[in-house]
C-alpha cells in the first residue's frame, strides 16, 4: 500500500472537516427550529387555557402590540388572524418602508 503525501492526508482532512461542520450546522438548525416550535405551542397553549391574569389580559394584548412588527410577510400574518384580526396590506407595506421590521432578531 502507498503512503499517501502530506497534501492528500491534508485535502482528506478538510474534507472530513467540512463534512462534519455541516452536520454540527443541521444539527444547531434543528435546535433553533424546535426551540422555535416549542415557545410557540406554549405562548398558544397560555393564550387558550391560561387561567391567570398575564395569560388572559396581557399576553393578549401584548403580542397584538409587539408581533404586527415582527412579522414582515402577508402569508405569515394571515396566520394569526385569529389573534391579530384581518391584516392591513397598507399598513404592513408602510412599515416595511420604514424600518420598523429591522428590529427582528435574525435566526
Amino acid at each position: 500500500m502507498a503512503k499517501r503525501s502530506i497534501a492528500e492526508r491534508l485535502a482528506q482532512l478538510e474534507a472530513q472537516r467540512k463534512t462534519l461542520q455541516t452536520k454540527l450546522s443541521k444539527q444547531e438548525r434543528a435546535k433553533d427550529t424546535r426551540r422555535k416550535v416549542l415557545l410557540g405551542a406554549f405562548l398558544l397553549y397560555r393564550l387558550e387555557k391560561g387561567q391567570d391574569a398575564f395569560s388572559k389580559e396581557e399576553l393578549p394584548d401584548w403580542l397584538r402590540r409587539e408581533l404586527p412588527g415582527f412579522i414582515t410577510r402577508e402569508d405569515d400574518a394571515a396566520l394569526f388572524v385569529d389573534l391579530l384580526g384581518e391584516p392591513a396590506a397598507t399598513t404592513r407595506r408602510s412599515e416595511k418602508g420604514s424600518g420598523a421590521a429591522q428590529a427582528r432578531p435574525q435566526a
